[in-house]
């Protein structure tokens, strides 16, 4: 029967250097640990059975475990959590990263997009990882070319947008009950005739401030249809709202040697592909300062490939949080590197934002 999970309060000394031998070990090579190859790497003399005894409290504990009969013994995702929240030792950036992290921004071209820039970022976190990088940002203001309601039904119209960027959009809109046909096409040439070349918030504002003051030539039923059109081009779900930008997955296959491996990997994509689930979760660290780690089946999008995510918000030049950067990978991630570049990396993209 396992014992009550009590953290590092619950551990001797000589519990808490095994443990950390066979997680460091872990990261490193990501293979189990028998307690033979232990007695020779431990600060302590410990026979083979007394490092036998010391793991078997460890597993009853929920830290570890084998994942074969007579093999040795590798860390839990409880056993990860806990290594890195109270026995990892994180140094100062290496100044090899540094300076690569300093170099790529320095030769940022000023005429370069911040979703661009945001991309190069993402690659270079992705290079020095050895992971995925992954960026999410908020959508970059693209301002209106030309905007088009096209009716499917007498309740429903497709409107098309498209923007400076030649990016297509189309969404699906409701329409007030008794709006004649014509409605459609006044309210398409209004947007189109007034507002080309402006970004969603700044027709957004204008058309509202237009048609609260009255001042719009728009009967209610038409300006009705305007604000839906609108509306849709915001985005109504916090996904629609933000870009996200996913680099290096090649590098995540550098390691395969099994083919449970490789099935894990497989998995991991399918995660990456799936931008709500994700967008949701880089969300989560939007919320607080500082490096944000989960940990495999610590949030339910990760649970099958069993993959770790480190990441950092990045702020403008009002210090305002507007989106993350960091790397995602397997949970043997070198931690103790990774999160100060992810830290470093981060602080650069809100400088350079400024």
């Amino acid at each position: 029967m396992s014992k009550p999970f009590s953290g590092l309060t619950g551990l001797d000394n000589r519990s808490r250097e095994v443990f950390r031998q066979i997680v460091e070990s872990y990261l490193d090579t990501g293979e189990p640990v028998g307690s033979r190859t232990l007695s020779r790497s431990l600060p302590m003399n410990l026979s083979p059975a007394s490092i036998r005894n010391v793991m078997s409290d460890l597993e009853n504990s929920g830290l570890i475990f084998s994942p074969h009969t007579s093999a040795g013994r590798m860390p839990t995702e409880i056993g990860l959590r806990l290594f890195v929240d109270g026995l990892l030792e994180i140094g100062d950036l290496t100044a090899t990263d540094r300076s690569e992290i300093e170099a790529r921004a320095a030769a940022r071209n000023e005429e370069q997009s911040v979703e661009d820039f945001l991309t190069d970022a993402t690659n270079l976190l992705s290079g020095l990882s050895h992971c995925a990088g992954v960026v999410l940002t908020p959508k970059k203001n693209v301002r209106l070319k030309h905007l088009e309601f096209v009716s499917l039904d007498p309740q429903r119209a497709l409107v098309v947008i498209v923007g400076d960027d030649e990016m297509v959009e189309n969404r699906v809109v409701d329409l007030p009950i008794g709006l004649p046909a014509s409605a459609l096409t006044r309210a398409g040439n209004y947007i189109n005739a007034r507002m080309q070349g402006k970004t969603f918030a700044e027709i957004q504002t204008e058309v509202q401030s237009e048609i609260e003051s009255q001042k719009s030539t728009l009967d209610a039923l038409t300006a009705g249809v305007v604000e839906a059109g609108i509306a849709v081009w915001g985005g109504g779900e916090p996904s629609d709202e933000k870009s996200l930008i996913v680099r290096g997955r090649s590098n995540l296959l550098e390691d395969v040697t099994a083919m449970e491996d490789l099935e894990r990997i497989r998995q991991l994509f399918d995660d990456l592909e799936s931008k709500k689930d994700l967008i949701q979760l880089l969300g989560l660290a939007e919320r607080a300062e500082g490096v944000r780690i989960f940990i495999g089946s610590e949030n339910k999008l990760f649970s099958l490939s069993g993959s770790s995510l480190v990441v950092s918000p990045y702020t403008n030049a009002e210090q305002k949080i507007v989106g993350v950067i960091g790397v995602i990978g397997p949970t043997r991630l070198n931690y103790a590197r990774i999160i100060p570049m992810v830290d470093y990396t981060a602080q650069m993209v809100g400088r350079l934002l400024t």
